[in-house]
């Protein structure tokens, strides 16, 4: 067997582990019978030696169980095989630029989302930080505490390629490559709360009764592209 690809992850990790495979799907095209699929084996950093099995640390469901959300993905781009002259080439693009800008789309369309990497820039879908002051809110007058609470919020791009640390789901994934391909009708995934943890408030009920609740899902843990 030869050696494809290989990543490093940690215990707890959650989300896509990403591997390169460009090398072998290249070879593979060319050679269709040396097509043998991948086999995947696991090891501690600090004892190569030893095998683990994927169940062990989460990467595969244990055998008769649902393994719905645990799938492989595999993401391939290829590359046209027409040539065209280059005069044609340049006459082709300066008319579809102008047929675009007179129908009302940006640029950017135009733009290769794979090669130009300049709407990379942006930030990604991350957690930011957000402080509620019950104050603020003027609802000090029956919240006897706390104060406030951090909140935070999610905020960021989904952009190509979504990464395992944007907690994306496969529906994501998918939109992202249909935006690509069609992105004046299909929207990017929104980044949003993947997971929330609940605060207690102590407060007074419109009885004047002192009162100590749980309120589910008031802040954000994690974000995520949906």
């Amino acid at each position: 067997m030869e050696r494809v690809a290989a990543v490093n992850t940690s215990v707890g990790a959650e989300g896509w582990l990403e591997l390169n495979v460009t090398a072998a799907l290249a070879k593979w095209l060319g050679a269709p019978a040396d097509n043998l699929g991948f086999f995947i084996t696991l090891h501690p950093h600090s004892q190569p030696e030893r095998h683990v099995k994927p169940e062990e640390i989460g990467l595969q469901e244990a055998q008769g169980a649902n393994s719905e959300g645990k799938q492989p993905f595999l993401v391939a781009f290829f590359k046209n095989g027409v040539k065209l002259d280059s005069s044609d080439a340049g006459a082709r693009r300066k008319r579809e630029a102008r047929r675009w800008r007179n129908n009302g789309y940006s640029e950017n369309y135009l733009r290769n989302p794979l090669t130009d990497t300049s709407h990379w820039t942006t930030r990604s879908c991350e957690i930011q930080t957000l402080y509620v002051s019950f104050k603020d809110l003027e609802w000090q007058d029956w919240i006897i505490a706390p104060d406030g609470y951090g909140a935070f919020y999610c905020s960021g791009e989904c952009n190509f390629p979504l990464n395992a640390h944007k907690n994306a789901t496969n529906h994501a994934i998918v939109q992202t490559l249909v935006h690509l391909l069609n992105p004046t009708q299909v929207p990017k995934p929104s980044c949003a709360p993947i997971k929330l943890s609940p605060i207690s408030v102590l407060y007074y009920t419109d009885d004047s009764n002192v009162i100590l609740r749980k309120y589910k899902n008031m802040v954000v843990k994690s974000c995520g592209c949906h």
